[in-house]
């Protein structure tokens, strides 16, 4: 995929986009034994726009960060702080 590809999708408006283009992430299976490179292609392959897809029902638009931290360890971080 290329870059100018991926900075349009990012920009996608989740109020224009229509429901039925977008892949539901219940649907999406991930083999959590191969590297991480291998398991962003995959996610990528199955999500089609992987900054905004469905969860429940409901249009979800995605950021991502550079930070290596997953959102498991971060939510660990917090809730051991309170």
């Amino acid at each position: 995929m290329k870059k100018e590809q991926l900075t349009d999708m990012e920009k996608l408006d989740i109020r224009t986009v229509k429901k039925e283009s977008l892949v539901d992430l219940k649907d999406v299976k991930i083999d959590k034994s191969k590297p991480k490179s291998k398991r962003i292609e995959e996610f990528i392959a199955q999500v089609k726009n992987p900054y905004c897809c469905i969860c429940d029902g409901i249009i979800v638009k995605m950021k991502f960060s550079d930070q290596e931290a997953t959102l498991e360890e971060k939510l660990k971080n917090y809730f051991s702080s309170i």
